[in-house]
């Protein structure tokens, strides 16, 4: 499984963004897409993840309404749309998917997550 992030880049305090990330592979038993942010000098943590299917999501609460996932199916690609962002939304993003026998852990669970895309930065300026 290969997942190829992009749309970072730096944006003013109160921006938008919107982040991409397809997947290629053998990706037609993955069940679920996350997306995660490791801030300088702080440890990765979860942002928002989906489920293919679209049954489930998960959002981190400090970015709940501000933030939405997304997928294309057909495309399979995951959007993470960002509006209203903070200084603090600062970080590195990254797309993760997991194996299907992970599906029984929860949606925000990071360990939970065996392939991860490169990442792409997000700067808010003040």
């Amino acid at each position: 499984v290969q997942l190829q992030a992009s749309g970072g880049g730096v944006v003013q305090v109160g921006g938008s963004l919107r982040l991409s990330c397809a997947a290629s592979g053998d990706i037609f038993s993955m069940l679920t897409m996350g997306w995660f942010r490791q801030a300088p000098g702080k440890a990765r943590e979860s942002v928002a993840a989906i489920a293919w299917r679209g049954r489930n999501t998960y959002y981190a609460d400090s970015v709940k309404g501000r933030f939405t996932i997304s997928t294309d199916n057909a495309k399979n690609t995951v959007f993470l749309q960002m509006k209203d962002l903070k200084p603090e939304d600062t970080a590195v993003y990254y797309c993760a998917t997991r194996s299907p026998l992970r599906e029984g852990s929860p949606l925000a669970s990071i360990e939970s997550y065996d392939y991860w895309g490169q990442g792409t930065l997000v700067t808010v300026s003040s």
